[in-house]
């Protein structure tokens, strides 16, 4: 009998690959078939890509497999177009989230031809498959999802809207979770990864998400903190301000974070303390402490050297003495 751990390896999967670097990986396209082939299985095959696009394939990649959940993160430098060949029957539901470029999905017999622009989501229910290209410089994240528990919500219809809706954030959030971490969980691990990718599916779907749900909250705190990383230098930054973008109260994204032991202002303020320290080490560096202090947003060089002593143990001056064997040093 097949033991409860081996059936979670069976259906579980990742790999991330760069063929950026075309010395380092020559046959790019044969290396990303490999990766997928070997890791995500036969139940997501490949379509059939242009002779053109095989033979010039550079991409940076991170795939991952969740049971009957297939998700893929990608930059793509070259174009990529499928043949026109026919794909069969497919029945399932795609998600398509593109940040930058564009993804055309051709026209099919359940659907017409469709473009998602940079900054917009597509969510529908493919009954067969259609062909594809993109632009050069695509980044997108792609997810194949099972049907039954989607298409009650979806019926006939597309979802689409902006790829910043707080239910879009969460789920992209979540996919970088799973993809960082898929192959270190053990079968408890696998079934909540599923279970949230489904919760969060439904959330696109339906065009909003149930923030009290404890099952989300790791991808609510990891889209808040997303957020924050964007709007690190904004002096609009608060909890409250990050709970709006993402239709949440306060009191839920304060939940989110709890468990991680460490507040929304904390984590706020440790990443800029963190930026600040980054600057302060950099061989080019001429900010003064007033100036980091200013940037980051701290009430003045005072409270900025007060927070960064007690984080780092060192003040601002004396850290960037210690980093630049020189002796040069930030003026306050």
């Amino acid at each position: 009998m097949t033991s409860t751990r081996q059936q979670a390896d069976e259906s579980r999967g990742a790999f991330s690959l760069d063929t950026m670097a075309r010395r380092a990986v020559p046959q790019g396209f044969d290396a990303f078939l490999y990766a997928w082939e070997t890791q995500i299985g036969d139940d997501f095959p490949m379509p059939a890509f242009s002779p053109a696009m095989a033979g010039d394939y550079r991409v940076r990649a991170r795939a991952a497999r969740v049971r009957d959940v297939a998700i893929v993160q990608a930059h793509s430098e070259s174009p990529m177009r499928t043949a026109d060949t026919p794909h069969g029957v497919e029945d399932r539901v795609r998600l398509y989230v593109v940040r930058r470029g564009s993804w055309t999905l051709g026209a099919s017999r359940d659907h017409a031809e469709q473009t998602v622009s940079a900054g917009q989501f597509l969510l529908r229910h493919v009954g067969r498959s259609s062909p594809f290209e993109t632009v050069p410089h695509t980044a997108a994240l792609v997810a194949v999802l099972p049907a039954p528990p989607l298409v009650p919500l979806l019926g006939n219809r597309t979802a689409t809207g902006s790829a910043d809706a707080a239910e879009v954030r969460l789920l992209v959030a979540h996919t970088k979770m799973v993809n960082s971490t898929v192959n270190d969980l053990g079968p408890a691990g696998v079934q909540a990864a599923h279970s949230t990718l489904i919760e969060l599916a439904k959330g696109v779907a339906g065009g909003r998400f149930d923030g009290a749900e404890p099952l989300l909250a790791p991808a609510l705190a990891q889209a808040a903190k997303d957020l924050a990383q964007r709007r690190l230098a904004d002096p609009e930054l608060s909890p409250a301000m990050l709970a709006r973008e993402l239709h949440v109260s306060v009191r839920t994204l304060h939940r989110a974070f709890a468990a991680g032991g460490e507040s929304v202002a904390a984590y706020i303020r440790h990443r800029r303390l963190e930026e600040a320290r980054l600057t302060l080490a950099a061989p080019s560096n001429g900010a003064t402490v007033t100036e980091l202090a200013a940037y980051w947003q701290f009430a003045d060089s005072s409270h900025f050297t007060r927070a960064f002593k007690a984080h780092y143990g060192q003040t601002p001056t004396d850290y960037a003495r210690s980093a630049d064997p020189t002796g040069r040093h930030p003026r306050a």
